[in-house]
């Protein structure tokens, strides 16, 4: 469901117990607000409890009223929460290496209106997608290249993202490793891509390690970035059936489109706020 001006979205978790869905409701309507749609779920074994809830605020009160009226309700059931101006779109700074294909994918649902966020630059090493992304009228930043530290890269890529405002950081196919303090340092707002695959091939060229295997299902996860590699709280999975008919080129590309659905997917979900941190792991209300 898309949001406009004069709607807001309230996300929330705490511990679970009776009677939040109804506080809830009750202070949105006291404050003469229309809920649009409403999601929860309880995790039973951990007792936690999480909702987004999208509503209109139909007396034009405006966020901060909002926020003042939520406030009692998230102190009496220790909420963790945010509250979420429908209007706005996130600012999303994409980082990405030679492979351009996921690039390619989020830069047209930009275009095309499917993300309710704005790209507002793409980073490199390389100076490879600046004709493609020059299309799109979006800045194109080459990074410090191979001869340069992680610490420099990190450096000039965290220095983008305070010039440019950015509150999402998409590593697009950026083959390049985080250091520990990039990673604090966007803590909830960056999304990697990377493939998966049933075995799990690690190190160069998995394609051909998955064709000498006679792998049946390629795939690839979309997941905040932590400090561990590849191991942050998964967003999305995609997957597809492969055979022994498959090349390894074949297998590529099947890869390649796989990844571009997952990230898309994970990357319209984050700007709409359907994402809740749980842990090592997300609650995602689709």
């Amino acid at each position: 469901m898309s949001t406009h001006a004069g709607e807001l979205i309230l996300t929330l978790s705490c511990p679970d117990r009776r009677g939040i869905v109804y506080a809830v409701a009750r202070a949105i309507a006291d404050g003469g607000g229309n809920i649009l749609d409403s999601q929860q779920f309880g995790d039973p074994g951990e007792g936690v409890f999480f909702m987004r809830v999208h509503f209109a605020d139909d007396r034009g009160t405006g966020p901060d009223a909002w926020r003042a009226a939520i406030a009692p309700v998230a102190g009496e059931f220790a909420m963790r929460w945010e509250l979420h101006e429908g209007s706005h779109r996130p600012r999303i700074l994409v980082a990405v290496s030679r492979e351009g294909h996921c690039l390619n994918d989020l830069l047209y649902r930009w275009r095309s209106g499917a993300i309710a966020g704005d790209v507002v630059g793409v980073v490199s090493t390389l100076p490879d997608h600046e004709a493609l992304v020059a299309g799109y009228g979006v800045p194109y930043h080459v990074l410090p290249g191979i001869d340069a530290s992680g610490d420099e890269r990190d450096a000039a890529l965290m220095s983008l993202v305070d010039e440019e405002r950015a509150e999402l950081v998409v590593l697009a196919r950026y083959m390049q490793i985080l250091g520990a303090d990039a990673c604090r340092a966007l803590a909830g707002r960056a999304i990697n891509i990377h493939h998966s695959f049933l075995p799990s091939f690690k190190g160069a060229r998995p394609y051909a390690q998955a064709h000498a295997r006679g792998v049946k299902l390629i795939g690839a996860t979309a997941h905040y970035v932590t400090e561990r590699l590849d191991e942050g709280p998964i967003i999305e999975q995609e997957v597809a059936r492969v055979d022994h008919a498959h090349s390894v080129a074949e297998m590529g590309r099947v890869g390649r489109d796989v990844e571009c659905v997952a990230l898309a997917r994970a990357v319209r979900w984050h700007v709409e706020h359907r994402i809740l941190l749980h842990g090592d792991r997300t609650v995602v209300f689709r």
